[in-house]
């Protein structure tokens, strides 16, 4: 066997290691952050609901947190309201908090990541057509002081292990009224926690057409984009009792046409106009892609890892419809590296475990990606 000159030997080893510096500089320069894949959200615990005592407590437990684990998911997404944690004085209330933290050691023990959302405050709820966060400069304090409030008692936790998100779904007459009133609470968190992981999503229920009025903070890694997706809006809530479309009853499709217009000829015409815009576009894979163009274009412009906080379709169109509709969300989010978290765990309809027996009414096949 020929040996090479020690000269030789040298050259190979000095070629070898200014290509890997590079490489090795990036990965040691890369910050470790809060980095999360699949998850879902416990919805109507902590948010949502007038439950309380042993019925909240009973609610959501560390059974729940185990089963979330086991079946293959990295994180949960927590909603909280105001009305829940702070009474109308301002004065924390200490069930709720005690039940937070039990939540997040849960997910700790069981190696789950956490992203803590302010879902509605007192101030501004998703479907409020004016909410008074917009207006009036002391509730816009009053929103940053709660965020002084949740730093101050969850900094404790690893930036690892939990992220924070402002506000739920903004919905400001004027998106420029939204850049502004976040940035007072991103600067109070920011003032307490330089590096915590942050997630900020546009205006108008975080719809994804709606990233270009997004302004974000310059030079920070430590943000998150996030965005929610619930189309085509008459199969995701089909039959939902609180939207302008409960009233439509007939046949749905997905992928395609969603209504076939002769099956509302005989429908009142209200009703008729209320699912007109359903009657006339082939929504399928494609379709939904491009609804996520905006995102994926602001994501790779500021090079933040981008998030579906939450997505999910009503049990009401039937199983075979929904897993359609879900296998190809996750194809799309499997496509463009989007982490996304469900909507939700268990909640009447949307739920994608059964709350009876904790097993998963979703093919893990489907929810998992794998075969997309």
């Amino acid at each position: 066997m020929a040996r090479l000159s020690p000269l030789i030997c040298f050259g190979l080893l000095l070629s070898i290691f200014l290509i890997n510096a590079p490489l090795n500089a990036q990965k040691s320069a890369r910050p470790e952050v809060f980095r999360i894949h699949r998850g879902v959200n416990i919805s109507h615990w902590l948010s949502q609901s007038r439950a309380r005592g042993a019925d909240r407590q009973a609610y959501f437990t560390e059974a729940d947190v185990a089963a979330v684990a086991e079946a293959g998911f990295d994180h949960i997404r927590i909603p909280i309201d105001e009305e829940q944690m702070w009474d109308e004085a301002g004065n924390k209330i200490p069930e709720a908090w005690q039940l937070l933290h039990a939540a997040l050691g849960w997910m700790k023990k069981h190696r789950l990541k956490a992203l803590v959302d302010l879902h509605i405050i007192r101030s501004h709820y998703f479907l409020d057509d004016d909410p008074p966060l917009f207006k009036d400069p002391a509730e816009q304090r009053k929103f940053a002081d709660l965020w002084v409030q949740l730093s101050d008692e969850l900094k404790k936790y690893s930036r690892k292990h939990v992220a924070y998100e402002l506000l739920n779904e903004s919905v400001a007459k004027n998106h420029d009224d939204w850049n502004k009133v976040y940035r007072q609470a991103y600067d109070a968190v920011r003032a307490r926690e330089p590096k915590r992981v942050i997630f900020i999503g546009p205006n108008r229920w975080q719809n994804a057409r709606y990233f270009p009025y997004l302004t974000i903070p310059e030079n920070d890694p430590n943000i998150v984009l996030s965005f929610h997706f619930y189309s085509p809006h008459i199969i995701t809530h089909y039959k939902a009792s609180w939207t302008d479309i409960r009233d439509y009853s007939g046949p749905v499709h997905y992928p395609g046409v969603s209504i076939d217009p002769k099956d509302t000829l005989n429908l009142p015409l209200e009703i008729r106009e209320k699912v007109r815009q359903y009657t006339r576009d082939d929504i399928g894979i494609d379709q939904l892609e491009n609804m996520m163009k905006a995102a994926l274009e602001k994501a790779d412009q500021l090079h933040l890892q981008l998030y579906c906080g939450e997505f999910g379709c009503l049990s009401n169109v039937g199983a075979d419809m929904r897993n359609r509709w879900y296998k190809d969300m996750i194809t799309l989010f499997e496509r463009h590296h989007i982490s996304w978290s469900a909507w939700d765990l268990k909640s009447g309809g949307f739920g994608v475990f059964d709350p009876k027996d904790r097993s998963l009414v979703i093919p893990a096949d489907i929810l998992f990606g794998r075969g997309n």
